[in-house]
């Protein structure tokens, strides 16, 4: 079966004003279309049809095919940055909020860190917060490339590219970090993804 584009996790409206529902529909309606769309042909070329996103992802890095990898892995990173994002925001539970007290020193300090990387990230791309091992660490992937492979396990995700927040911010990143930071995570998301043996899939 092709790949799905999957729903919001939330109504469109549900993250405004810091996200509007204007741009949620051209967000996640256009720009993840696209690259579901993009994916599904890819895999059809690729004889991979029936294949999961994850496994499309890899062999398309294997077989040097950037196009595909770049659609691929940019369905992915929009499905985990929309579960990333929750109205009720919430806070760090557990295990993971002690990890972050021993990594970061605190929530404070680790939303201080995200959104610096955020806004000092050059041009297109993500900023992360990951597991590796039990440690946490921020990281960085730039235009389409994902911690959907590798060995550090991505927990949240934030889109750095300029269609997540233009027509709400213009070019103002910082302010689109500090809204999304504030308050809209879903730490309850991070949790599950800190707790679980594996890493998420594209429920597509």
């Amino acid at each position: 079966m092709p790949l799905k584009l999957i729903s919001l996790p939330y109504p469109e409206d549900a993250l405004a004003p810091a996200i509007s529902a204007d741009t949620l529909r051209t967000h996640h309606g256009k720009h993840h279309k696209a690259y579901i769309d993009k994916t599904n042909k890819a895999a059809e070329a690729m004889a991979m049809a029936e294949a999961s996103l994850e496994e499309i992802i890899a062999a398309a890095k294997r077989k040097g095919d950037k196009p595909a990898f770049d659609n691929a892995a940019q369905a992915w990173n929009h499905g985990f940055y929309w579960h990333s994002l929750s109205p009720a925001g919430g806070k760090p539970q557990g295990e993971l909020a002690a990890a972050i007290d021993r990594d970061f020193g605190s929530l404070d300090k680790l939303s201080q860190d995200l959104k610096a990387r955020g806004e000092k990230h050059f041009a297109s791309g993500w900023v992360w917060l990951a597991e590796k091992g039990g440690k946490l660490s921020i990281e960085e992937t730039h235009d389409g490339d994902t911690l959907a492979l590798g060995d550090k396990k991505p927990l949240l995700t934030i889109d750095l590219w300029e269609h997540a927040y233009y027509l709400d911010h213009k070019n103002e990143r910082p302010k689109y970090l500090a809204a999304v930071i504030g308050g809209l995570l879903d730490w309850e998301f991070a949790t599950r993804n800190f707790a679980a043996v594996g890493m998420w899939t594209y429920p597509g």
